[in-house]
């Protein structure tokens, strides 16, 4: 079997399986007290990582926000901040986007083969760009990821990228919190598209813990052996 980093998958979503709306605005579905439970959770990862269409909507910045977490980190021998991961087929990122431009964390881009020698003239001074195969493929990103030193990975998003490591058989883990409304739109981003699961009627996925934050509830799923070791 080859190594992996244990993988956490952590997505908010609204009653009916969205993960925004249809708008240019990014839709929040969670409150102040899960968006520090999910910065506690980075605090303790070696990597982040989110596909090139969730930097492109929403420009996220990936970073541990707590002061405390960071030096926490620190202490323990390690950068301030997890490692910054993206997956791409196109590469078409802005190399000024959030992800690239603020924090010391180092940042891998993933892309596909074809893309290669484009995405470093367009990123290699921001990222380290790395063949992911063609079309990229999650397992070699789980596989190069580990050989780099990353133990323990984040992955936040988006459906694309929940869907590849579920189908792949790659999610130790699922933390999903739910939000207390509908989207009703089936123009907006689900949680995870078509695909053939290791999780179905004749084999239900462990739930292994649920907990109520203000107006959402997280539930927390066991995906594979790797959970009891690594909680």
């Amino acid at each position: 079997m080859v190594e992996r980093p244990y993988t956490l998958l952590s997505c908010g979503m609204s009653i009916d399986g969205y993960l925004d709306d249809a708008t240019r605005h990014r839709l929040l579905l969670s409150n102040d007290a899960d968006f520090d439970r999910v910065d506690e959770v980075r605090s303790g990862c070696d990597a982040i990582l989110v596909g090139a269409s969730t930097i492109r909507q929403d420009d996220p910045r990936l970073l541990v926000r707590s002061a405390e977490r960071r030096a926490a980190r620190v202490a323990r021998g390690e950068p301030p901040h997890p490692v910054k991961v993206t997956v791409t087929g196109s590469c078409d990122i802005d190399p000024a986007a959030r992800f690239f431009t603020l924090g010391e964390a180092d940042k891998l881009v993933y892309c596909a083969t074809p893309t290669v020698e484009d995405a470093r003239k367009r990123l290699g001074d921001v990222a380290t760009v790395i063949d992911g195969g063609d079309p990229v493929d999650v397992r070699l990103v789980a596989a190069d990821l580990a050989a780099r030193g990353v133990r323990r990975l984040m992955v936040e998003g988006g459906g694309t990228m929940h869907t590849q490591f579920l189908t792949a058989g790659l999610a130790d883990e699922l933390q999903l919190v739910v939000a207390p409304f509908f989207v009703g739109d089936s123009r907006a981003p689900r949680f995870v598209g078509d695909g053939e699961f290791p999780w179905g009627p004749g084999h239900r996925a462990r739930l292994a813990g649920v907990r109520q934050i203000g107006d959402v509830v997280l539930l927390r799923y066991a995906l594979s052996d790797r959970f009891r070791e690594q909680n």
